[in-house]
C-alpha cells in the first residue's frame, strides 16, 4: 500500500489491474482467494476499507479508514499477518512482507535494543521492528497518519481468566474441546475444499488432524517434516499413523536435507527476506512450496498448542533467565537496559503465538495460502484458560483426545518426542560456520558496535573441536545474513 496524503483530498477510488487505485495512491490486497477487501466510500470524503475471511462472521484482520488529511490503520486480534509500516514525505507505505519495503530500510539506522532482544533471545511483543522508522502494527492497535506523521496507538490490555475454574458436574471437558476445535475448524475460509494440515505427529498438530478429519473437507493434504535419526524415525511413524487414520494425502520432508543456511535456501541465495524469520524458514519454504503446488487455499497448523497448555500465573509470570551471550558488543550491552521498553500490552491470544506468527505466516501468503491456527482462536484460548489444571498438565487433554480416537499410547503419549537439535547442529556445522568466517571479514552487526569481532572469531576458533555448535551462533549468523539481504 502506498498513501500520499494530497490523494486523500479528493479521493476517486477505482479498481485497476488487480488494485484500487485513487491519483499515485494505490492499496494491492494479497492474492488470496480465501479473503475478500471490502470498499466503502458512501460517506465520501471518508471512504472505509475492511480486510476479512471470506465465510466467517469474525472480527477485520485489518481496517483503514481515510478522510482528507488524515488516515487510520486498525488491527484484529488474530495477527495473522501484521503489517509493516512507514512514512516519508507525506506517504504511507504498509505491508505485510517486509522485503517490499526496502527501499525504506537502513542498515545503519538500526534500533539498538531491538538488536539486542534478538542476539540474547529475549523476544518481545511491541510495534518496534529493527529498523527505525518501520513499526509493526500489532494485534488490537491502532495507526494514524497526518501532515504531523505516523503514530502508533496501542490498544488496552485484553481481559484473560487470572485462575482455572472448577467443572461443573457431568461435563465432559473433552467433548466440549472436540466441539470447539471441529466448529472453528468447519468455519475456515475455503472456497474448494482444497486444505492443508501441518502434521509433525504431536499432540498439537494431531489434534488439528483429527478436528480437520471431522470437518469434512473434500480435499486434505497433510505435510511434515521428519527431523532424522531414532526420533525421525518414531515421528515418521506416529506421522503415519495419523494419515491413515484421517485418510490424508501425505507429503513428507527430510528436515535434515534442508537445514538453516543449505546452499539452495533463501539465506544462502541472498534472496531479500526477513532478518527475524524462523530458524528453519528454509525447511517450511519448501513444505510452502508444496502446499501450493497441490492448489491448497488454507493450511492448518498446531501453532498455539504449548501456550494454551502452560501452566501461567498472570499475576507473578516471570520470564527465564537468557545464557549469555560471548560475542556481545558493547552496543548490544548497553541496549540491555531497555529491553522492556516500547512493549504492546497483554493480547488477546498468547504473546508466543503473535510472534511466531509474524516469523512464519508472511510465508504462507507469498505462497498464495491462508494459515490458520485453531488452537490460538480466541474461543479456545479462554476455554483453556478457564479449565483446571490437571487436564492441562502434559498436555493431557489432548492426548486423552489422541487416545480416545482409537489411536496407540506411542502416538498419543511418545516417549521421545520430536525436535529439530540435530537438524540447527548440521546446519550451524555444514553451512553456517564459513558464513561466520566470512563474517569475521566484514559484518555489518561488528561494525556497528552489536558484536564483538575479538569475542565472535574465539567462538569459530572453538566451534571446531566442540562437540556441538553453540545454537546461540545461528541468531547472530540468521541476523547477519537477514540484514544483508535487505541492503
Amino acid at each position: 500500500m502506498r498513501l500520499r496524503l494530497a490523494d486523500l483530498q479528493e479521493p476517486k477510488w477505482r479498481s485497476e489491474s488487480g488494485r484500487w487505485v485513487n491519483g499515485q495512491s494505490w492499496i494491492e490486497p494479497a492474492n488470496l482467494s480465501t479473503l475478500v477487501m471490502e470498499v466503502n466510500d458512501d460517506r465520501a470524503p471518508r471512504v472505509r476499507i475492511r480486510v476479512k475471511e471470506c465465510k466467517r462472521d469474525e472480527a477485520d484482520f485489518v481496517a483503514l479508514t481515510m478522510e482528507p488529511g488524515e488516515a487510520r490503520l486498525s488491527a484484529g486480534v488474530f495477527g495473522t499477518a501484521p503489517l509493516y509500516l512507514t512514512e516519508k514525505g507525506g506517504e504511507l507505505h504498509a505491508s505485510w512482507d517486509l522485503t517490499l519495503l526496502r527501499p525504506h530500510l537502513r542498515a545503519d539506522r538500526l534500533l539498538p535494543r531491538v538488536v539486542a532482544r534478538t542476539l540474547t533471545r529475549q523476544h518481545r511483543y511491541t510495534s518496534e521492528t529493527f529498523f527505525e522508522g518501520v513499526y509493526r502494527l500489532t494485534e488490537r492497535a491502532a495507526a494514524k497518519f497526518t501532515p504531523s506523521g505516523l503514530s502508533i496507538h496501542y490498544p488496552k490490555p485484553a481481559e484473560h481468566v487470572l485462575e482455572p475454574r472448577m467443572l461443573r458436574l457431568g461435563v465432559d471437558p473433552l467433548a466440549a474441546l472436540d466441539e470447539l476445535l471441529t466448529d472453528v475448524i468447519r468455519q475456515a475460509p475455503t472456497a474448494t475444499g482444497c486444505v492443508g494440515v501441518e502434521l509433525s505427529g504431536g499432540a498439537d498438530s494431531g489434534n488439528v488432524a483429527l478436528a480437520v478429519k471431522a470437518a469434512r473437507f473434500p480435499e486434505v493434504y497433510s505435510f511434515g517434516l521428519l527431523v532424522g535419526g531414532s526420533t525421525g524415525r518414531q515421528q515418521g511413524e506416529r506421522r503415519r499413523a495419523f494419515v491413515e487414520y484421517c485418510g490424508f494425502r501425505d507429503t513428507a520432508t527430510p528436515a535434515m536435507q534442508l537445514p538453516p543456511f543449505w546452499p539452495g535456501g533463501v539465506r544462502a541465495l541472498r534472496r531479500p527476506h526477513d532478518p527475524a524469520g524462523a530458524f528453519y524458514q528454509e525447511a517450511f519454504d519448501v513444505v510452502r512450496e508444496q502446499a501450493a503446488a497441490l492448489r491448497c487455499e488454507v493450511m492448518f497448523t498446531g501453532s498455539g498448542g504449548d501456550e494454551i497448555n502452560a501452566h501461567h500465573s498472570r499475576t507473578q509470570a516471570e520470564l527465564p533467565t537468557p545464557k549469555a551471550v560471548p560475542w556481545l558488543g558493547g552496543r548490544a550491552v548497553r541496549a540491555l537496559a531497555e529491553v522492556d521498553e516500547h512493549l504492546a500490552p497483554i493480547p488477546v491470544l498468547p504473546v508466543p503465538t503473535l510472534m511466531a506468527f509474524g516469523m512464519h505466516n508472511p510465508g504462507f501468503l507469498r505462497a498464495g495460502i491462508w494459515p490458520v491456527s485453531p488452537l490460538a482462536h480466541p474461543r479456545i484460548v479462554r476455554f483453556m484458560e478457564q479449565l483446571p489444571h490437571e487436564h492441562k498438565r502434559g498436555k493431557a487433554l489432548f492426548r486423552e483426545r489422541i487416545r480416545r480416537a482409537g489411536l496407540p499410547e506411542w502416538v498419543a503419549a511418545p516417549a521421545e518426542p520430536e525436535n529439530f537439535l540435530a537438524v540447527l547442529e548440521k546446519g550451524l556445522r555444514s553451512h553456517g560456520l564459513p558464513i561466520l568466517d566470512d563474517m569475521l571479514k566484514e559484518a555489518i552487526l561488528v561494525n556497528l558496535g552489536y558484536v564483538d569481532g575479538t569475542a565472535l572469531a574465539e567462538a569459530r576458533r572453538n566451534a571446531d573441536s566442540a562437540p556441538v555448535v553453540p545454537d546461540l551462533l545461528c541468531d547472530v549468523l540468521a541476523l547477519e545474513v537477514g540484514l544483508r539481504s535487505l541492503m
